[in-house]
């Protein structure tokens, strides 16, 4: 059984990959609609402030009418969105879900999404977007535009959203230059999820904020010196499925306080990098690793000075449960998962 590897803390930031995340209930479970709705739509008298327009092959953004602030059009067959659409919430609507239909940049209109003054989340996975769409609303809290075309994030589309928390664009076509100065200003953003995409190194310019990295599935092959220490409160870092090779890490590189868990499997190491005695889950599995150096764990050991790691993974590579030396289980005596197998 291979241990659970999602943290409590991504699950309440939401970057589990589920389909949706956000609090949705069937329109069929919320009672008959109200007639301030559009009739291509349900607004439950229950959820007044809700219009669920979801999976009714539509082809087209329907008018929203005043009140509404939720707005549910996943699941469609929406190619274009057309200026008016949102001209009576641009101030009022808050939740804009518009995953899964056809949409590309060219068949969105001025007067659209550029007018959403108090939109919050933003949904656009599953559609044609070659780069983000963003709209002017400070109060921008969540943004995923996952499984598109993105090519390009140009920087300082984010420079004023001081209240967003997580990004989501894995499964695109990014490159580290495309993204490069794309995720300065957000002061508050606590998860980026870059996995997926054409990446050769880590995003550059990341808010020092940030507690979730995820950048599993690209062409990293290096991680810059220094780059985890202007991460202060970085706690989860993936980088798996990636190219990584022990002269691309500098010494000392991933030994922080700060982080819980790091995630380096399917990469090309040959030897165990060196890591903080705080860190708690490690996963190696699937390198070249051929000897096991316990001083990659502890410097020292004695009372006070032990690994606290409880999750090590070092199965598919060369070295076997025999290579850890008779001093292993002093250092590494909280561990309750060690696999070499």
């Amino acid at each position: 059984m291979f241990p659970l590897r999602v943290p409590l803390l991504a699950i309440l930031v939401s970057v589990a990959l589920c389909q949706y995340d956000y609090d949705y209930q069937p329109v069929s479970m919320l009672g008959p609609s109200g007639p301030n709705c559009n009739q291509e739509c349900d607004c439950p008298i229950t959820f007044p402030s809700a219009m669920y327009c979801d999976s009714r092959k539509l082809k087209f953004v329907p008018v929203v009418p005043t009140g509404i602030k939720y707005l549910y059009l996943q699941n469609n067959q929406i190619q274009e969105i057309k200026a008016g659409v949102f001209d009576n919430v641009t101030d009022t609507l808050r939740w804009l879900i518009l995953d899964h239909n056809q949409i590309a940049n060219g068949k969105i209109e001025k007067g659209t999404i550029d007018k959403l003054t108090a939109l919050e989340k933003l949904f656009f996975s599953y559609n044609d977007l070659t780069e983000p769409i963003i709209p002017p609303s400070k109060s921008l809290d969540e943004l995923k535009i996952m499984h598109n075309k993105l090519s390009k994030f140009p920087s300082g589309l984010l420079t004023d959203k001081e209240n967003l928390t997580s990004v989501n664009v894995q499964f695109n076509q990014l490159t580290s230059d495309a993204i490069s100065g794309a995720f300065k200003g957000p002061k508050k953003m606590l998860s980026l999820d870059v996995s997926h995409n054409k990446l050769k190194k880590l995003p550059a310019g990341v808010p020092s904020s940030l507690e979730i990295l995820y950048a599993d599935f690209n062409d990293i092959d290096s991680v810059g010196a220094g780059y985890l220490n202007k991460l202060p409160s970085l706690q989860y870092l993936r980088i798996s499925n990636n190219k990584l090779v022990d002269s691309g890490l500098p010494a000392g590189v991933f030994n922080v306080t700060s982080l819980v868990e790091l995630d380096l499997s399917f990469n090309k190491l040959q030897s165990i990098p060196e890591i903080n005695e705080q860190l708690e889950q490690l996963y190696l599995q699937a390198n070249e690793i051929n000897k096991f150096d316990l001083a990659s764990f502890c410097k020292f050991v004695g009372p006070l000075n032990y690994s606290h790691l409880k999750h090590l993974r070092l199965d598919a590579n060369n070295i076997t449960h025999s290579s850890m030396p008779p001093e292993s289980s002093n250092c590494l005596r909280q561990a309750t998962d060690i696999m070499f197998q």
